[in-house]
């Protein structure tokens, strides 16, 4: 589904469907279960940046696990205790 061959997993959203970021094609797919997957170019959405796609799910179905984008380990680290 995408061209890299290890996408970067960003998370799992609030229905459960996995979201991956690939940087290849700017795109992330949206996995809802083995046989229901979904590609999404940034381009064709309102979304310029991965970030915003994050602040949408975020909105639109809330993040159950991650995002997991951005930031630095030191703010993994600081998130990780005050979780």
């Amino acid at each position: 589904m995408l061209t890299q061959n290890r996408p970067l997993f960003l998370g799992i959203d609030g229905e459960g469907a996995a979201h991956y970021w690939d940087s290849y094609e700017f795109a992330v797919a949206v996995v809802v279960s083995d046989a229901q997957a979904e590609k999404v170019k940034l381009a064709e959405t309102p979304y310029e940046t991965l970030a915003g796609w994050c602040e949408y799910t975020q909105d639109e179905r809330g993040w159950a696990v991650g995002p997991h984008v951005g930031g630095s380990l030191v703010d993994d680290l600081a998130r990780g205790l005050n979780a």
